[in-house]
């Protein structure tokens, strides 16, 4: 795949992205909360059981049959006072995860949120149906299946953050990072702490919560890591009048590719990290995506393709918003928007 100009550019300008960043007191002019989408659903049939909920307590009748809201999605947002971008800035997370992959990094260092809230950005962080503070749903009367559940060593060794199979430790001292790894090796033990159960059936729940935030808050700039690859593109399909950018960090689905077209006015930026050629899943994975992207550019559209080290930017994981250069990708991605005139 080729490299576009902005890739090349970023290779000119990376002495000023890994700039530390200013450490002012942050103003906002309001925060919040809400909960957006969902629909209500009956079940029946189920047997009626007494419950105790506190040791020693009396018990309870509780009858789980009747009507439950589900499919809501969670969503924070931190409104700066100086607002520099242009619209807000939606950030969608990954499989098995929620927001707090933008909060603050497993380290304890910036995140994602507050690199851009600084940036001057309306920025507005969810938890997927499902996810987090958004809720389960009771399953398999309304979710089908079981959720997926990952132990400790699967992230270490799918993440492209060990050397492959059999890398992961229990003993922090015995694992085997990728050399030159930018995921920091002292906040591994924390992140796995931020996995939460997913199904692998909800996908049309979430795009439909994801399409009724975007009729809530938009139009915007969607960011969006892995499993949501799919969600970004689909939802930018179904309200392309309401997106006006779309970065796409790993992406591990797409979008329709029969209607690329539609994406034809919205600029796009792919991200990808270090380590893929040798892992057995990511070439594929990525020429998926970059297949999408070229047919978005064949109708008309704008896709730039950055894959970070050849714009001298290695070491990172596929979840580079926690990596120890976290924000020097997200400086990459600052200057693509300035660039697409999106930075007031």
């Amino acid at each position: 795949m080729p490299f576009r100009s902005f890739a090349a550019a970023v290779a000119l300008t990376l002495a000023t992205a890994g700039a530390a960043p200013a450490e002012e007191p942050l103003a906002l002019r309001g925060m919040g909360s809400f909960h957006v989408g969902g629909k209500l659903v009956e079940i029946s049939g189920r047997p009626v059981k007494d419950v105790v909920f506190t040791p020693g307590g009396t018990p309870a009748r509780v009858d789980p049959n009747g009507t439950y809201q589900t499919g809501q999605m969670y969503v924070q947002y931190f409104l700066p006072q100086n607002e520099r971008g242009s619209v807000p800035l939606l950030l969608w997370h990954g499989g098995g995860m929620t927001g707090v992959n933008y909060e603050s990094t497993p380290d304890g260092r910036r995140g994602w949120l507050e690199f851009f809230l600084r940036k001057g950005w309306a920025v507005y962080n969810s938890d997927a149906v499902e996810r987090g503070r958004s809720g389960w749903a009771m399953y398999p009367d309304v979710i089908p299946g079981e959720p997926v559940f990952l132990t400790t060593a699967n992230p270490f060794e799918r993440f492209r953050i060990g050397d492959g199979a059999n890398s992961y430790n229990a003993d922090p001292s015995k694992r085997k990072y990728l050399a030159g790894s930018q995921f920091p090796p002292d906040g591994y033990d924390n992140f796995v702490k931020q996995i939460v159960p997913r199904w692998t059936s909800t996908d049309q729940m979430i795009i439909d919560a994801y399409i009724a935030k975007v009729d809530k808050v938009c139009p915007c700039v969607i960011a969006f890591h892995s499993q949501s690859g799919q969600f970004g593109f689909k939802v930018a399909q179904a309200r392309p009048d309401k997106v006006k950018a779309l970065i796409a960090v790993e992406p591990a689905g797409i979008g329709d590719p029969a209607r690329a077209d539609v994406l034809k006015d919205i600029p796009v930026l792919m991200v990808y990290g270090d380590y893929i050629e040798q892992d057995a899943r990511w070439p594929a994975i990525r020429k998926t995506g970059t297949d999408f992207g070229d047919k978005i550019r064949a109708a008309g559209g704008s896709v730039d393709v950055v894959n970070l080290p050849t714009v001298g930017i290695k070491g990172n994981s596929h979840m580079m918003m926690l990596d120890k250069n976290n924000l020097e990708v997200a400086q990459l991605i600052q200057d693509w928007l300035a660039k697409k005139g999106l930075v007031r």
